[in-house]
């Protein structure tokens, strides 16, 4: 019988409002991996004995701040992390856009399996041709993507207001859908589109990682994804590749 993955990882964010980041910031998680906190809200990945992780998500999710907090999981045999690092930050993404906050309102998301299904008939449920925006930077893009997705070869995160700005008009009729590895950077996508006037903008929910989840075998897409730690990247069955 194989044995059972030791280690269980998550990533999570959410956007709120968050005050006294230094006591925040004092907390001994008991975990390995980087927790970002910022005013605008929290992001986090971390490693370790699933015990472990389902206890600090459960404290976690006492504070009315992060009730419902949603996590994409995966396991390995190992921690992909050498330590603990919790940072302060002026966003927990960084944008350079400080009047977009998400936390006043979302923009509009899909769920993985209707992806899949717009996917594979190239269009939306109201009959607008589907493109996919991927909002990595280019070497994530590299180790895998959807299928015919869109790259701007971002160099880094804040390269994507002005990406937009010189790419917009190709979005044009279209119904565009951003995404990322775990949803952080894909939501904030959909609102600079959405403020710059893209009139038909959603965000992959959960990002990458839970396409992979909520999907059989993630169809349309091609390749691995990149992660930020030891591992380096996973599979479509969410396994180190």
């Amino acid at each position: 019988m194989a044995a059972v993955p030791a280690i269980l990882n998550i990533s999570a964010y959410r956007f709120v409002t968050l005050n006294e980041l230094p006591a925040l910031r004092a907390q001994r998680l008991g975990l390995k991996g980087t927790v970002l906190l910022a005013e605008e809200g929290i992001n986090l990945f971390l490693a370790g004995p699933a015990a472990a992780i389902h206890e600090w998500l459960d404290a976690l999710r006492a504070d009315a701040r992060f009730a419902g907090l949603q996590a994409k999981e995966s396991v390995s045999d190992t921690v992909p992390f050498k330590r603990l690092r919790v940072k302060i930050k002026c966003e927990i993404i960084r944008m350079n856009m400080p009047a977009l906050r998400p936390e006043a309102g979302r923009a509009a998301s899909v769920a993985a399996p209707t992806l899949a299904r717009w996917l594979a008939q190239g269009r939306d449920d109201a009959g607008r041709p589907l493109v996919m925006l991927d909002t990595r930077n280019g070497f994530e893009v590299d180790a895998g993507a959807f299928d015919g997705a869109i790259d701007w070869r971002l160099a880094k995160f804040s390269d994507f207001p002005a990406a937009l700005a010189a790419n917009k008009s190709a979005l044009h009729g279209k119904t565009v859908v951003s995404y990322c590895t775990g949803g952080i950077r894909c939501e904030k996508a959909a609102l600079a589109m959405r403020e710059a006037g893209v009139e038909h903008v959603y965000q992959l929910e959960g990002g990458i990682l839970k396409y992979f989840e909520e999907t059989e075998g993630a169809p349309h897409w091609r390749g691995d994804c990149f992660v930020f730690d030891e591992r380096i990247a996973v599979d479509t069955a969410l396994a180190p590749a």
